[in-house]
């Protein structure tokens, strides 16, 4: 059964807006960021890592955002636009905001950290204006993510992106990725998600994530159930809600629970997991295949970069995903 129904005669396939950062990854691993001497560089942000792993997979795809006037910012767009992702609205600041850093601690497999600068951070400067209408009205879905809508103008850049996406009948996705540093405070965090999700199709977050837009609700169950129920009142048609190594779980309007099985991975590293598998299960979608199937290839998608030292230079193939698959089911791969 097909949950979603993209529009047809689009040009474009995917476009994302939000962060555009740069991950400085620990080089010597097993060790706390006190005593690391070495990070190697990659473009990072979730909504970028999402969009590089569709672009992989062989969709037309274009970046809603805003990067700093300096060597990081070229950066970055020089690594999007050689990732065949479309940059005619990926605006330049020019009020000398910088480009946000994430360096990442990597002490073990399962005990992994994140160190953020974002101060006067660019992607933050984008502002409604500078969101091109014109590049929503072709695309078949637009994801939004939940660090975009931390600060103004940037918040406002979404709104506007979210509103332009409902006029020309784009699906919405919406990528929680809650940063609890860039906020205020819960009960703003709260009021800003909920605004956000109300206008969107898909929504993809943590338990954790989820709880933390319940702020102002009444579930001390934590009950998926309930969680998933509210948002089919509004414009949602998919729910995912991933419980980590238990597993995630898809809800959808008819009341169904979908879920998948899970892949091994020899990790490395945990961070990256969310957008590799939200670029494989939404592009799964976007091919009509099952929920489970596409749960299923997000999995192994995330297994591939918890695999590997990047995030964004791991975003796999879909031929790669698919060898992935098949040889777990060969039991050529198993868990370390």
């Amino acid at each position: 059964m097909s949950y979603i129904s993209l529009p047809e005669s689009k040009e474009l396939d995917f476009v994302a807006i939000g962060r555009l950062c740069i991950d400085l990854n620990a080089n010597e691993i097993h060790r706390p960021m006190e005593e690391t001497m070495t990070f190697t560089k990659y473009v990072g942000g979730s909504p970028a890592n999402i969009t590089i792993g569709m672009s992989r997979f062989g969709l037309k795809t274009a970046f809603i955002g805003k990067i700093a006037n300096d060597q990081m910012g070229r950066f970055i767009a020089d690594y999007l636009r050689r990732n065949r992702i479309e940059l005619t609205n990926v605006v330049t600041d020019r009020t000398g905001a910088v480009t946000g850093l994430a360096f990442t601690e990597i002490k073990s497999p399962t005990d992994c950290s994140i160190l953020m600068y974002r101060d006067n951070a660019a992607d933050l400067q984008l502002t409604p204006g500078e969101v091109q209408e014109e590049l929503i009205a072709k695309t078949k879905v637009l994801l939004i993510s939940g660090t975009a809508l931390a600060k103004s103008p940037s918040r406002e850049a979404v709104f506007q992106a979210l509103n332009y996406a409902k006029k020309h009948g784009a699906v919405i996705a919406f990528d929680l990725d809650y940063r609890p540093y860039t906020w205020t405070s819960p009960e703003e965090t709260a009021v800003y998600y909920n605004l956000a999700a109300e206008k969107c199709d898909i929504i993809l977050g943590t338990r954790e994530e989820f709880d933390m837009m319940e702020t102002f609700e009444h579930n001390p169950e934590h009950s998926d159930q309930v969680t998933a129920g509210k948002w089919f009142d509004y414009s949602a048609k998919i729910v995912i809600i991933k419980h980590g190594k238990d597993g995630s779980i898809a809800y959808t309007q008819d009341g169904a629970d979908h879920r998948a099985k899970s892949f091994p991975a020899k990790v490395v590293k945990t961070f990256g997991a969310g957008d590799s598998y939200a670029a494989g299960f939404l592009f799964g979608v976007m091919q009509g295949w099952t929920l489970e199937k596409s749960m299923e290839f997000g999995s192994a998608a995330a297994c591939i970069v918890i695999s590997s030292h990047s995030c964004s230079d791991a975003m796999p193939t879909a031929a790669e995903v698919h060898d992935y698959i098949e040889r777990c089911n060969r039991g050529e791969i198993t868990a370390s």
